[in-house]
């Protein structure tokens, strides 16, 4: 009698346990659900607002890449935040093993990129970016892809060249294609140069930018610890949610 008393309360704690899991994995999902669908939201008013902040974005190679970073992050949310709600409160095995499977991916895919950066960070120096752009940067008016980047960076971040405009010297592709040009016209879009574009160009004054390695790292700096916490932040999120999927997956009979 003590034995099978003994034994119908552990189930019973055992059901309880499921069920707060259970609820726990919806509400902490259906909030990942509410995040995604809001991030969607952002996404697609952007890109269809008929206000004209869609020409601003286009012309932003920057904020154009946000946009789509954001539609994709928030479309992965959602799809996410689905599951495991279905999964959750429906006790429903394949929803739930499909999301595990689907963050067990999304992990190890972060995991892949924090071990790529580390490997590849000595591609991230000053030096090796000066070699590239001495090497590959073709000027103001090309389509190559890796001078048009070049060309967007240094029109958003107001800088030029990765130290200064004297990394167009005469070891430079671009002093060799334009040996009268000092400096290409994307550094002489400044509105306080206290001469026209042309004479920025062949050098007359110093160009006042600042280089865009340092543009960019100033930019950042502000957000790297917040990213880091956040990425922190991200990856316990996700190893909680595989541990929950996976308890619920076992305890569903």
């Amino acid at each position: 009698m003590g034995q099978g008393e003994a034994s119908a309360r552990s189930t019973r704690m055992e059901g309880d346990c499921l069920s707060c899991i259970k609820y726990l994995m919806f509400i902490f999902n259906f909030f990942i659900f509410l995040g995604g669908a809001f991030l969607l939201g952002v996404g697609i008013w952007v890109l269809v607002d008929p206000t004209g902040f869609r020409e601003i974005v286009a012309a932003n190679p920057l904020l154009f890449t946000g946009v789509y970073a954001i539609l994709i992050m928030g479309g992965m949310l959602f799809l996410l935040g689905f599951l495991g709600c279905c999964g959750a409160i429906r006790e429903n095995k394949c929803l739930l093993l499909f999301f595990f499977m689907l963050i067990l991916i999304i992990f190890l895919a972060e995991l892949a990129v924090a071990i790529l950066a580390f490997l590849f960070r000595e591609h991230l120096t000053r030096d090796n970016f000066t070699k590239e752009l001495k090497t590959h940067y073709l000027g103001s008016n090309s389509s190559d892809a890796f001078t048009s980047t070049w060309n967007a960076i240094m029109t958003t971040f107001d800088c030029c060249g990765v130290n200064s405009a004297e990394d167009f010297d005469d070891h430079s592709l671009y002093r060799r294609l334009n040996p009268s040009r000092l400096a290409p016209e994307v550094c002489c879009q400044r509105n306080d140069l206290m001469m026209t574009r042309e004479e920025c160009v062949k050098g007359i004054m110093p160009i006042p930018n600042k280089g865009c390695y340092s543009a960019v790292v100033d930019y950042f700096e502000t957000y790297i610890y917040v990213a880091g916490a956040l990425a922190i932040v991200v990856l316990t999120i996700e190893l909680f949610a595989m541990v929950f999927a996976m308890c619920l997956f076992r305890g569903i009979q």
